[in-house]
């Protein structure tokens, strides 16, 4: 009985300090957001500098090349991105009257006579006109919102860097913190949270490229506007799982509508879900392995949690984070279970991978 109280004081303890961490976390979200991003980030650029070490390199010159290589990347694929976007959008203004006569026609089959219709219109048009007042008062908020996202954005990017060139000597000295019995289980559980962070990100950058490309090759054989932008929407969209896909397969949809018909349209709705299926039955199971294996429900309720508490970037740090928490709960628990028999698969390794 008195162990049994010791353990549920200790679960107890331990649901508040993670309370407690959360409120913290919050309170500083201007700082805390932008050092979590930069450990996402570092994540991915950590491993292919290690491997350019482990050749030769001096640690300075491979994290360069690596940096380089990434902003070079980037710096590339918005330059390709602005005149094609471009295009598309002009192509898609040309398509706008038609839209509304399509949507009117739509409509009337439903028995909303245009009357009704030309009402409904103006009925937004006067919402909307009654929205610019808001919009002015929140203008100055806006510049403030953008400022503090560009220096979040700044800081981050600068950590990053620094996260990949000497992140293992920083929580060797955050850990040098700790009393001494702790300090060992700190750096290995530390490992863990880094590698699922690390394998998520390498994934579902994989997996999304995979989606981008497919649906921007199917947007591009049906003639649809914007092919190669939406393309790189649904690349955006596969680091928001479940929610980020349909946003994106419902943004494609309106735009085949409005350039194409509903006909068109509904090939778009298709080929998402085809691509859906793809995504969930055959790269991710692959790509992900067991270690990332996140119930459905668990996955949403997170994304729910993490949109509800901090907004688009809680909805982004949900389902890694819930990820790298139960691999942390497994290798915790492997450790107090003791070493595993030789005929059966750690679970701490499980974690890791």
């Amino acid at each position: 009985m008195r162990v049994k109280t010791l353990r549920a004081g200790h679960l107890l303890l331990v649901v508040v300090l993670v309370a407690l961490a959360i409120w913290a976390f919050w309170r500083v979200r201007t700082v805390s957001i932008p050092v979590l991003l930069a450990v996402f980030i570092a994540s991915m650029t950590v491993p292919p500098t290690r491997w350019l070490v482990r050749r030769g390199l001096h640690a300075a010159l491979a994290t360069t090349l690596v940096w380089l290589g990434a902003l070079g990347g980037g710096a590339l694929l918005v330059v390709g991105l602005v005149p094609v976007t471009a295009a598309g959008i002009d192509d898609l203004s040309i398509n706008v009257d038609r839209f509304a006569v399509d949507l009117q026609r739509e409509a009337a089959r439903f028995g909303v006579s245009e009357a009704r219709f030309t009402e409904l219109t103006e009925q937004a048009k006067e919402w909307l006109s009654h929205q610019w007042g808001d919009i002015a008062d929140g203008a100055i908020t806006g510049v403030i919102m953008t400022g503090e996202i560009l220096v979040g954005a700044l800081l981050a990017l600068v950590l990053a860097v620094y996260f990949t060139y000497g992140g293992a000597n920083l929580l060797t000295w955050l850990t040098g913190l700790a009393p001494a019995a702790s300090r060992e289980r700190l750096r290995s559980g530390s490992s863990v949270v880094f590698q699922v962070i690390g394998r998520y990100m390498r994934g579902v950058a994989f997996v999304g490229l995979v989606e981008g490309a497919l649906t921007g090759l199917g947007l591009w054989a049906l003639g649809v506007p914007l092919a190669i932008p939406l393309a790189v929407l649904t690349w955006i969209g596969a680091f928001f799982p479940i929610i980020g896909a349909f946003l994106a397969g419902l943004l494609a949809a309106i735009v085949a509508f409005a350039a194409k018909g509903w006909l068109i349209a509904l090939a778009v709705v298709v080929l998402a879900v085809a691509v859906q299926q793809i995504e969930g039955n055959i790269l991710a199971p692959q790509i992900y392995g067991r270690a990332l294996d996140l119930p459905g429900p668990v996955v949403l309720v997170a994304i729910a949690l993490g949109g509800v508490l901090a907004g688009i970037a809680g909805a982004f740090f949900a389902t890694p984070l819930t990820a790298a928490a139960a691999a942390l709960l497994h290798h915790h628990r492997s450790a107090e279970d003791g070493p595993p028999a030789a005929d059966s698969k750690a679970p701490e390794e499980n974690a890791a991978t």
